[in-house]
């Protein structure tokens, strides 16, 4: 989930406070996990939406940020087909074979943030849908990799954006990943796309997400007048994945493993 809202300085984490960023995004990817099952034909995003809150508040003792978020009234964001981002859950929404959803959670646990999502397929997706679910995992895992102290946010959107264009697909402009620590959306602004060499410097410390989100048709994005949910404005399939990632000393750390492995 994206934010106006800005820091005036990227400040690099200490050790003590990456340790509890792991702690938050350790229940975060769990709530995606513990989803996995329940997302199937016949069920409303309305219903995921109550098992990750249940989940969040009575299980891992902790708060979905989400909830009352600049007005926002849900836990999750499920985002269905067409939509990018930013899809409200509610009971009339219901899965049916073929969709591609996106669930996207945010964790606080003591203070620190953690901010994940991930593609699910309910039943048997197109061939179009897989491939272009599976390349923009691809795509995300390409920025990450670029990511160590040295190298540029314009090499983690770059590497990003080689592999969603080299299938045929484009990159969301509008919206992209963020800084998160104590304060959910904060500097510097991850975009997906770029020149290398160019953005700001990555040093050890600093923590961020990466969350491309790519289209199966062009890039264009139109809001729905609920004022959140964003969707394609030619209609086509979008998909997002995200981690919330740390700089270490010689590379990065996933900061949001998912328990499955996916």
């Amino acid at each position: 989930m994206r934010s106006p809202e800005r820091t005036v300085a990227v400040l690099p984490k200490s050790p003590a406070d990456i340790e509890k960023m792991r702690t938050a995004g350790r229940l975060a990817a769990e709530v995606l996990a513990i989803l996995k099952p329940h997302v199937r034909p016949g069920v409303s995003t309305e219903e995921l939406d109550r098992i990750a809150y249940e989940h969040i508040v009575n299980v891992q003792k902790a708060i979905p940020a989400n909830v009352g978020y600049r007005g926002f009234p849900k836990t999750l964001c499920t985002s269905v087909n067409q939509v990018i981002c930013h899809g409200i859950p509610n009971a009339g929404k219901i899965l049916k074979d073929g969709d591609i959803v996106n669930i996207d959670v945010t964790v606080i646990k003591d203070g620190w943030h953690g901010d994940t999502s991930r593609m699910y397929f309910v039943g048997t997706p197109s061939v179009l849908g897989r491939r272009l679910v599976e390349t923009t995992h691809a795509a995300m895992m390409a920025g990450i990799g670029a990511v160590r102290p040295g190298t540029t946010l314009g090499d983690v959107g770059h590497a990003v954006q080689q592999v969603a264009e080299a299938a045929g697909f484009s990159i969301v402009r509008e919206y992209c990943g963020h800084g998160i620590g104590r304060i959910y959306h904060e500097d510097p602004q991850v975009l997906h796309y770029g020149k290398p060499g160019t953005g700001l410097r990555l040093q050890r410390g600093m923590t961020f997400t990466v969350e491309p989100m790519v289209n199966a048709g062009k890039p264009h994005t139109r809001v729905l007048p609920d004022g959140w949910t964003v969707v394609t404005k030619d209609h086509s399939l979008s998909a997002q994945w995200e981690h919330t990632v740390a700089v270490t000393e010689d590379g990065f750390e996933i900061l949001t493993p998912w328990p499955d492995a996916a």
